[in-house]
Formats: structure tokens, C-alpha cells, sequence
């Protein structure tokens, strides 16, 4: 059976400021929600993306179609592990190797968060642990609790708008997604995009699905001038 790791969990948190323990998982769902940061007005969209997997016996990710559209169009990435399930933790790394696949040459802003910070006699996997994966894939690390505590969910968030600004240059439109929600052997992968309403704009897709489309469009068009 699937043991989800809270993604979706710590998404609804961050948007709402509540904590609902009973949700549809992995349904691909696209959320905004306005904010200030640094005296900005920002717009974020977080796409909460379905589970990926790892193939039997081997660190080889399986992913929907959907994740990899997320990917594309994502600024930048938040990992979400259980502190309580280290196959969910395992899952991370190989995620993150399909991540620069797809975004071979790109510096990618990236939050790696242990969810589920409440439970510590459940623990099987230590802060050492995941500070260390986060240092090795060049992001940052938090332990959060979406139960529990809301203000470090929301700091969380707002890191990672501060992350792609800087690789972004300082404006434009960054994109974010929480992602490893993961059983033995499967998790959730997602993506956020923020846009600030003063600056620099750099024009970007409102949602993955859109840039598939376009993409297709692109291809059409091609195919017909040859």
C-alpha cells in the first residue's frame, strides 16, 4: 500500500494555513496563492504532481507523463520526504538525476523538506541524512511538520520563491513543486511557478499542460514548413 509522505498535505497547508489529514493523493492538481516577499508582490503556482516510483531492484524512476511536463516547466523543485520512511527518503536522488535529464545545463533552485517533523519516536530517517542528500544535490534542507506546524511550511515556501529570484536574476516567473511522496517503492513529485508583479517579466506558460500544448503547436508547425 501507499505510504504517502504529506506532499499534498504540506501544499493545501501552505495555501490555507490549515492541515487536512484526508485528501485525494496524487491528483496532479495546479494552485496560486498571492503573497509578499521582500517587499514584492508575488504570485506562486504550485503544481502538486502524482507519484513516481522506482523500478523493482534498481534506483530507475517510473513517472507519468504529467511529472515530466512538471519538470519542464517548473523554476524550481521541492523534494518532500517522511522522516518516518526511509524508502521514501531513497527516492529522492534518482529523482533528482531524472530532474536534470530534463534540465541538463540549468542551475535549479531546490528545497528538500523531511515531512512529518512531529513524529519523532517514528523516525527512520535522521536530520544528518537529509542535510547530507541536501548539500549533495546543492539545495537547502528543513524538517517541517504540515500537522503541526504552519510557519515553517510557509518559510519553507517562501526560501524557495527566494531561491529561483536569485537564479531567475531577480524577476521574472519562478515555478516550484514539492515531490517524493513515496511508499516502498513510490512517491509524488511536484512543481511552483512565481511571477513578481513588479520587474522584470519574463513571459511563462500558466500551466505544464500549457506548455505541452505549445510544444505540440511548435511541432505541428514545423512538420508543415518542411
Amino acid at each position: 500500500p501507499e505510504r504517502l509522505t504529506g506532499g499534498p498535505a504540506l501544499v493545501v497547508r501552505f495555501l490555507t494555513k490549515r492541515f487536512i489529514g484526508d485528501y485525494e493523493a496524487n491528483t496532479g492538481s495546479l494552485y496560486s496563492r498571492q503573497f509578499t516577499l521582500d517587499g514584492e508582490e508575488i504570485s506562486l503556482q504550485v503544481q502538486d504532481t502524482p507519484y513516481v516510483a522506482l523500478e523493482e531492484n534498481s534506483e530507475v524512476i517510473i513517472c507519468q507523463e504529467q511529472v515530466n511536463r512538471s519538470i519542464y516547466w517548473a523554476d524550481g523543485f521541492v523534494c518532500v520526504y517522511s522522516i518516518t520512511d526511509h524508502a521514501s527518503y531513497r527516492i529522492i536522488r534518482p529523482l533528482y538525476q531524472h530532474i536534470r535529464k530534463i534540465h541538463p545545463n540549468a542551475n535549479i533552485p531546490l528545497l528538500l523538506l523531511g515531512n512529518k517533523g512531529d513524529l519523532l519516536r517514528a523516525r527512520q530517517v535522521s536530520s544528518d541524512e537529509g542535510e547530507q542528500l541536501a548539500g549533495e544535490l546543492g539545495g537547502s534542507y528543513s524538517e517541517v511538520s504540515a500537522r503541526e506546524n504552519f510557519d515553517s511550511v510557509n518559510d519553507a515556501f517562501q526560501q524557495l520563491c527566494q531561491l529561483v529570484g536569485r537564479v531567475g536574476g531577480g524577476g521574472g516567473s519562478p515555478s516550484v513543486g514539492p515531490s517524493a511522496n513515496a511508499n516502498a517503492n513510490a512517491g509524488t513529485c511536484g512543481s511552483v511557478c512565481v511571477e513578481k508583479r513588479r520587474g522584470l517579466h519574463l513571459a511563462r506558460p500558466k500551466s505544464p499542460n500549457m506548455q505541452d500544448l505549445k510544444r505540440r503547436l511548435k511541432q505541428a508547425l514545423s512538420s508543415k514548413s518542411r
